[in-house]
């Protein structure tokens, strides 16, 4: 099959003149060519369905036909198939275009239901850079997809740079993006707002075609193979990890770029997705530490601290303004006291969810996604070589037996024992995660089901001491009388949830272990 490798970057407008003076732009021809995409499926969308896409390219007096695979994306950088030859008169034979037999007969079957279903047309400023030992096609692209016809049509705006490989290192690829980021002084603090685009020009006109909002992305499942190396383990769950963030960044970033006071908060599971990507990469430098450099962990480990203690303050005030608050104070109550409180709630968690979307636009935190793909590809094999699924079972059983210590002991430190504790079972919950290809799936479930389930009830219990938190930050002269009252039912709640700890102690205690 063969492979197009390539990183997209998606452009800010204001920051378009900025990176056309970049000197590796500075050749770009200033009339870009035309480029008229179509692009097909079948009525029920069973290419999506596939994760393929058809294209008719026109370009001049040329047609182009074009099949792309899903592939893969991770920090910007696509691997994906493509085939493309010039397009045959009358109906497609699809084994002439595809060399994969199972691929061609699927589009043969399909072929006779095929219909147009978005276009694509930009002006392609393109130029080949050698940089770094690789040749790269460095294409700045600007116009639109749309979709419908006439009046009906709806459009959405395209600007980006694409950075595709035509010979060479990966790594160069890389390089060249963070070169670009960096603007045209390569300084941090002239960044351009040009951000790695994990979705393809295909997904982004599906989604139109279809009208659906942006929906927040779970984590996919992460196989480990037994015969896998440390370093190549840890690499396959940080890149897993750092889709996951990509797939849920784009919502919360937007925010950003609109009217402060008018813009509508994302959906708050967006965050929570980003925090879980965080906590899970966290997890992962964490527990492959002793197979990787140590100052490369210390200095990662530092950085998405960072940006997960930046999540994490918003991820309080959304549960708290979504859930807590509206389940104990209605929309319905129009005291003065009430309708103050909630406005002062809103504007926090604004604040908060407007600090997020300023870390993720800030181009510090594209060259960042860059830098940490970039080193995780290049990470040296440790010296000594470890049996994967051993080391993994003697992981999990320390983790094991230092988790029984705490649950233990939880009651007895208070507030600051159970916090840690929770925080324990989530550690060794995602670590569980990251190595199930290497253990008993069905012991694994039970193990992690259980895990979970006492994670929920601290987790319940440490969002009624959060909002404790929250409250007392409330100006005394907002709403006093209020606040007190709210203080005094969380106080109960909090009692109330006590009593369920030596259940879920001795749950944990007698929880099967995961091998």
């Amino acid at each position: 099959m063969p492979q197009e490798t390539e990183i997209k970057l998606a452009l800010h407008p204001r920051d378009a003149e900025r990176l056309l003076a970049h000197p590796l732009l500075r050749g770009l021809p200033r009339a870009g060519q035309r480029l008229f995409n179509t692009y097909f499926d079948t009525p029920d969308l069973a290419l999506r369905e596939a994760r393929l896409a058809v294209r008719e390219r026109r370009v001049g007096g040329r047609s182009l036909l074009t099949v792309k695979t899903s592939g893969s994306t991770v920090g910007g950088l696509s691997q994906r198939g493509e085939w493309e030859v010039p397009k045959p008169r009358g109906r497609v034979d699809f084994s002439r275009v595809v060399d994969e037999p199972a691929l061609a007969a699927a589009l043969k079957d399909w072929a006779p239901r095929l219909r147009a279903v978005f276009r694509t047309d930009f002006a392609r400023r393109a130029m080949v850079v050698e940089h770094a030992g690789a040749r790269v096609e460095l294409a700045f692209d600007d116009g639109h997809i749309a979709v419908g016809n006439g009046r009906r049509v709806r459009r959405e705006r395209l600007l980006e740079v694409e950075l595709e490989l035509l010979d060479g290192p990966v790594d160069a690829l890389l390089d060249l993006a963070h070169t670009l980021v960096l603007g045209p002084e390569g300084r941090t603090a002239g960044a351009l707002r040009l951000h790695p685009e994990p979705r393809s020009k295909a997904e982004r006109g599906y989604a139109l075609f279809a009208g659906q909002a942006a929906m927040p992305r779970r984590a996919a499942p992460l196989e480990l193979r037994r015969d896998m190396t440390a370093r190549e383990a840890f690499q396959a769950a940080s890149l897993a990890c750092l889709t996951h963030l990509q797939a849920n960044e784009a919502e919360p970033r937007a925010l950003a770029h609109l009217p402060p006071a008018a813009a509508p908060l994302p959906d708050p599971e967006f965050v929570h997705q980003l925090r879980v990507a965080l906590r899970r990469l966290r997890t992962g430098l964490r527990l492959f530490r002793d197979h990787l450099p140590r100052r490369w962990v210390a200095h990662w480990s530092a950085h998405w601290k960072g940006l997960a203690d930046t999540l994490g303050a918003a991820r309080n005030w959304d549960v708290f303004a979504t859930e807590w608050l509206p389940e104990r104070l209605p929309d319905s109550d129009a005291r003065p006291e009430a309708q103050a409180l909630r406005a002062w709630v809103a504007g926090q968690r604004r604040e908060a969810n407007l600090a997020v979307a300023r870390a993720l636009a800030d181009p510090a935190h594209a060259l960042a996604l860059l830098a940490f793909t970039r080193s995780v590809f290049a990470l040296p094999e440790p010296r000594e070589r470890v049996n994967l699924p051993r080391w993994a079972v003697a992981t999990l059983r320390r983790g094991h037996a230092r988790l029984r210590e705490q649950a233990r002991d939880a009651r007895r430190l208070g507030p600051d024992g159970r916090h840690e504790l929770r925080l324990a079972l989530k550690k060794l919950r995602y670590t569980q995660e990251f190595l199930v290809g290497l253990l008993d799936p069905k012991r694994a479930a039970r193990s992690t089901a259980t895990l979970a389930d006492a994670q929920t009830l601290l987790g319940e219990l440490n969002d009624l001491s959060t909002a404790q938190v929250l409250l007392q930050r409330v100006p005394a002269a907002l709403a006093p009388t209020l606040v007190a009252t709210l203080q005094a039912g969380l106080q109960a709640q909090l009692e109330a949830g006590l009593l369920a700890l030596p259940t879920m102690e001795t749950a944990l205690e007698r929880s099967p272990l995961p091998w």
